[in-house]
């Protein structure tokens, strides 16, 4: 089997699918790209088993066939390599591919195509459409509150609910939840999944800054992506979401409004100053004033800033993990926020000040019990 294809095009497939391989997979084989070519198109394979992702690229090629071909090395190769046009020959029978240049030849052992683990197919399918840009949005504001606590799988990745009306995005730690929801996505099939933290980074990654349209597919097992020329299935997690709607306290009487650059700014900045084991800041209300301050007794580390706010209900002392906090807020795009409270012990609400009429972002945070100082 031979083929030529540009140098450049071939890198530019692989690197949009390379980040789906492991350094040490279940399965040797999985180390590899699966190539397979039928009339002058070649495709591209990557998977760990619970992802694949899939891409195209059109090559000259008078025969078909397939190899599996060692993903490091030909990624260092092809990265050293000038745009050209380079000539892959492949040994039937001995599955080593000679890869030739205009001015080198490089040789690597492949394996046999057929030990690849087959891609899952999507079947009874439900689907939906999106652009990238709604897709994109969904995962940067869900994507970094998700769990890496491997015993509770089902908050290692994020909880997608489709209904007539909306879309419900939604990731917890625990610690902190998001709630992201659009109204320019709807299904009728009533649906919820919980998509993989892995394949969601993977997507992002991919997603390409144009906007354009993803196909969407899903059942009660896979989800698979569609778009431009690249195809994603992975394995939905299947365990119970927990029921995120009751943590939400309803009854938030305390609300303090201020411009987000300058808390996030204040934030920072004080962090430095608190304990390197719990990151606890302090919040402290009073009329329209905002303290932030925090401490390290250990190391006689303290600092305070005061910054003006519109505040609402009675004067309250709280405090959150700074950590959590600055992420949530850098995550949050408006120009102004608002906390939400009813208690010292009760969990925050971060909304956003100005927001697009299509979606609708929620985020909670746990408080820190003071007292820890």
């Amino acid at each position: 089997m031979k083929f030529i294809v540009s140098s450049a095009e071939l890198l530019k497939r692989l690197s949009n699918i390379n980040g789906v391989i492991t350094t040490n997979p279940v399965v040797p084989i999985l180390e590899n790209f699966l190539f397979e070519i039928k009339d002058g198109l070649l495709t591209i394979t990557a998977s760990d088993l619970q992802t694949s992702m899939i891409t195209e690229i059109d090559v000259e090629a008078k025969e078909n066939g397939s190899i599996a071909v060692p993903a490091r090395i030909l990624m260092d190769t092809l990265k050293n390599l000038p745009e050209q046009p380079v000539t892959f020959t492949i040994d039937n029978e001995t599955y080593s591919v000679e890869i030739n240049s205009d001015n080198g030849r490089y040789k690597l052992a492949g394996e046999n195509a057929t030990d690849f683990p087959k891609v899952p197919e999507v079947t009874d399918a439900y689907q939906v459409d999106m652009s990238t840009e709604v897709l994109s949005s969904a995962i940067n504001n869900t994507i970094f509150a998700t769990s890496n606590d491997e015993l509770r799988p089902a908050m290692t990745g994020v909880y997608v609910k489709l209904a007539e009306t909306n879309t419900t995005f939604v990731a917890t730690d625990g610690h902190r939840l998001v709630r992201y929801r659009r109204v320019d996505v709807v299904s009728d099939t009533g649906m919820s999944i919980i998509i993989p933290r892995k394949a969601l980074n993977l997507l992002k990654s991919t997603l390409p800054s144009e906007n354009s349209n993803v196909v969407v597919e899903y059942n009660a097992s896979n989800a698979y992506f569609h778009f431009n020329a690249i195809k994603m299935i992975c394995r939905l997690i299947d365990e119970r979401f927990p029921d995120y709607e009751n943590v939400i306290p309803s009854d938030n009487p305390i609300e303090m409004k201020i411009n987000k650059s300058e808390l996030l700014g204040s934030l920072k900045r004080i962090s430095i100053y608190a304990n390197k084991t719990t990151h606890q800041i302090r919040l402290k209300i009073t009329g329209s004033e905002l303290t932030v301050s925090a401490e390290d007794l250990d190391f006689s580390n303290e600092a305070k800033e005061t910054l003006a706010c519109e505040h609402e209900g009675e004067d309250i002392e709280i405090g959150f993990n700074a950590k959590f906090l600055v992420e949530m807020l850098s995550n949050l795009h408006s120009k102004e926020v608002t906390l939400q409270m009813s208690a010292p012990n009760r969990a925050g609400l971060l909304i956003p000040g100005d927001k697009d009429e299509s979606e609708d972002i929620l985020m909670l945070v746990m408080p820190v019990m003071l007292n820890n100082y």
